[in-house]
């Protein structure tokens, strides 16, 4: 017969056992339906001292820039326009126009992307509509009277480019360009020189009131080679073609159409350019 004390022993052994059964199972596994959300990491723009423009279309002070995510607090406008000149697309900072820029309603990402970095047939295109934004701002040919002469305080621009195939859109077909350039003798100028010396060679007269005509893609691309491209600028020689010896930073073989027909004139010229002239 067992012993009183193996008697005891074998209760708190079948009263632990018994305690034990009624606990619930022990996790098997992991749970895998619980994620971590993955960090935000914005880029943004470094060329100011100030301000910076983060791809989520914020501008804000580079002191006040989170140190984890490197975006700007969320608290002021997105897609701000400060400082910006609607009809130009143009503004007087760089962050704004990149924070503009950034604005579906003004800039389709679809098209960015078809757009190539630089004018040569070899050159990339753009990754995505921020790096499109912070390229255009940056510098741009409509913002320039040629070399260093900004034409005015609104001179980071965010305007879409022509590419390289020189497509554009035009509001004239080749049959209504041909009435509307009836009598005018089309002529292609020398290097540097103006329309009024060009036509005055032939003992003719400039018509600035034809210069409107010529001042097209189809039409420059009819009479000139255009080999890189046609693209909006603002200077007094346009229409135009930049001459293969011209400085790089300049696009040589480039065509060159003024954005604003009020502003051409007869007697404008470039050292590196050759000028396309309605003459009579």
């Amino acid at each position: 017969m067992a012993s009183p004390r193996i008697l005891f022993l074998r209760r708190i052994l079948y009263a632990a056992a018994a305690f034990c059964a009624c606990l619930p199972a022990p996790v098997s596994a992991i749970r895998k339906d619980i994620g971590l959300a993955e960090p935000i990491m914005c880029r943004r723009t470094v060329q100011g001292r100030h301000l910076t423009s983060d791809d989520n279309g914020y501008v804000c002070s580079a002191l006040s820039v989170d140190p984890w995510s490197r975006c700007c607090p969320r608290t002021g406008a997105r897609f701000s326009c400060q400082g910006c000149n609607h009809d130009l697309q143009c503004c007087n900072s760089y962050e704004y126009c990149v924070s503009c820029c950034l604005d579906p309603s003004r800039t389709n990402e679809g098209d960015v992307q078809k757009l190539k970095v630089a004018k040569p047939v070899t050159a990339g295109t753009y990754t995505d509509i921020f790096d499109f934004c912070m390229g255009r701002c940056r510098h741009s040919s409509a913002s320039v009277v040629h070399e260093n002469a900004y034409v005015s305080d609104f001179h980071h621009c965010f305007m879409m480019q022509q590419n390289s195939s020189g497509s554009t859109e035009s509001n004239c077909g080749s049959r209504d360009c041909g009435s509307r350039l009836a009598g005018i003798n089309v002529l292609l100028g020398r290097q540097g020189e103006s329309c009024n010396s060009v036509c005055g060679a032939k003992r003719q007269s400039c018509v600035p009131s034809k210069l409107s005509e010529l001042n097209k893609c189809e039409i420059l691309q009819k009479y000139m080679r255009c080999k890189s491209g046609c693209f909006p600028s603002l200077g007094p020689d346009q229409p135009a073609e930049v001459v293969d010896e011209a400085p790089r930073n300049l696009n040589p073989g480039a065509c060159l159409y003024m954005q604003m027909d009020e502003r051409l004139t007869c007697d404008g010229s470039h050292q590196h350019t050759r000028r396309l002239c309605p003459c009579a």
